[in-house]
Formats: structure tokens, sequence, C-alpha cells
């Protein structure tokens, strides 16, 4: 397995000195990877028609490319992955330049997570259709792997038209690797088709099982198996306890998870010293 810290944004301070730290930390400890979560607009919940999200404006996020960005001068060897970009929100050719950029600055070191998203205030203040997004990422995912991959890209497709161009630098991974998020059998299916792995929600191994057979089923419709594919689940620190956390990693173990990411948020802490403390007591109990 290889051990991650999801990015603790909501309860982060916006100060470029504490993200240091919190990057150079986590490096340091020992992990492999930050992973950061996506939110472009919070709603206000007083709004007309109320809100039901959990999240609202109230709760900061740093956008994940311009974020890792920032982090990528500042790590050596550290991964960078999205828990998940929701792409259908943005523009295609553009969100495969930034991410071409941003592979190439941290020298390979990304991995791109995506999903299709819940928060229909995003989409409409973002000008895109909320209900065709799961047909749309489709089409998506293909253009990304052309641009990251070829030169020049002829495309004419039910949403996309490139008309014999291309992005200059390409990155340094060709393809950039795609995981995706969620559970649905659409994205079951689009993961067996032409994922690199899958970051699901699920809690523990008997809850994520419907899911897994049912993967284990698409993939083998695309010649594939689940030794060809990531699984990155996310562990919660919960009360700080080592023979759960254990138990729980060897659990995922056994159904083949790939990647953990120990999740610190949610837990009252109200510093940075607080998460970064945490790190380190899990590096101590599980990483040594």
């Amino acid at each position: 397995m290889r051990f991650g810290a999801v990015y603790p944004q909501v309860e982060f301070p916006d100060d470029p000195s504490a993200i240091r730290e919190y990057a150079q930390t986590v490096e340091g400890l020992g992990f492999t990877h930050i992973l950061a979560y996506d939110h472009i607009l919070g709603a206000n919940p007083i709004r007309p028609g109320g809100w039901t999200g959990p999240y609202t404006f109230a709760d900061p996020f740093m956008e994940p490319i311009v974020l890792f960005s920032f982090m990528a001068g500042l790590t050596e060897k550290l991964e960078f992955t999205s828990g998940i970009i929701i792409l259908p929100q943005r523009q295609t050719a553009l969100f495969a330049k930034q991410a071409a950029t941003l592979d190439l600055l941290c020298r390979g070191r990304l991995r791109i997570g995506i999903g299709i998203g819940w928060n229909e205030v995003e989409y409409v203040s973002l000008n895109e259709n909320f209900h065709n997004r799961g047909k749309r990422v489709e089409e998506q995912v293909e253009i990304l792997n052309r641009l990251w991959t070829e030169s020049l890209v002829v495309y004419n497709g039910k949403w996309h038209n490139i008309p014999d161009a291309g992005i200059n630098p390409l990155p340094n991974q060709r393809p950039i690797p795609i995981w995706f998020g969620g559970s649905h059998q659409n994205v079951l299916r689009r993961l067996a088709r032409f994922g690199d792995g899958w970051m699901p929600n699920y809690t523990s191994p008997e809850d994520a099982k419907p899911s897994l057979e049912l993967l284990d089923h698409f993939l083998e419709q695309n010649g594939r198996a689940r030794k060809d594919i990531g699984l990155e689940v996310r562990l919660k620190y919960g009360e700080g306890n080592p023979d759960i956390w254990r138990k729980w990693l060897d659990s995922w173990q056994l159904v083949g998870a790939t990647h953990v990411s120990i999740n610190t948020m949610g837990h009252k802490f109200q510093t940075t010293a607080e998460h970064i403390n945490a790190l380190k007591f899990f590096a101590k109990e599980i990483l040594a």
C-alpha cells in the first residue's frame, strides 16, 4: 500500500507558510502523496430553494491544480492527486493544459482523480449542464488522453470540436493517469474501459463488495482485471487508535487496495499543529 494524506483544507488556514509546512512535513514523514478535494463555489444555505449540501460558501476550498503547483516547488518526491476534480464543470482543453503544465512542473508526480459531482449550483454558476454531465465526461476523458499524448488533435464529437490543434508543451506523463470517483454502475463501466484507478467512498470492504464484484465483471468484459487498476480508499483518523487503523487496513488490503489516504478532518482539530501532529502519530504507528 501507498499512504497519503487528505489535505484538510476546510479546517486549514489560507496561509502559504502553513501550507508549505504541511506539504514538507507530509513528505518528510514518508507519505507518498497528498489528496485534495475540489469545489469551485459554495452555496448560501439561506438562498431561495434552500440548501442541503455538506459544504457552503463558508467552507474554504483551494483549487487543486493551483494548490499542487505551489506544493510542487516545495517538495521533491510527493505525488499529488485530486480527489476528485469535477471534470464536467471545466472546459476540457483548458484543464488539459493546466494539468499538463503541473505535470511538467512536478516532474510527473500528478494523478488526476475525476468525477461528475453533485452540486448543481456550481454547474449553473459555471454555465455547464448538470443533467448530461455523465455522458460528457466520457468524451472529456478521450480528449484529455489525446491532448496529453498527441502534438495535434483533430476531434469532432457531440460536445467538443478540435480543428487540428494541440497543447505545447506536452506533460511529463503521456498520458497523465486518470482515476474515477463514485460507485454508480456507469462510473464502474467507464473505469473498466479506460480508467487507471478507482477512488470509492466506501468505509469498509463489506460495503464495497457489491461494487467490487460488479467492477470485476466490467473489467473482464474489457479484457482487464483488478491488477490493471489502482484502488484508493480514505481512512478517518477517528480517535487515533492504531489497533483500529491496522484492522481496517488489513481488511482493505485483502480486497486489493493499493493506496490509502488518512483524513484528519472532522475530528475537532483547531490548529495547523494539531493536524500535523496527528499525521506524525499515524506515521510513527503505521508507516514505521
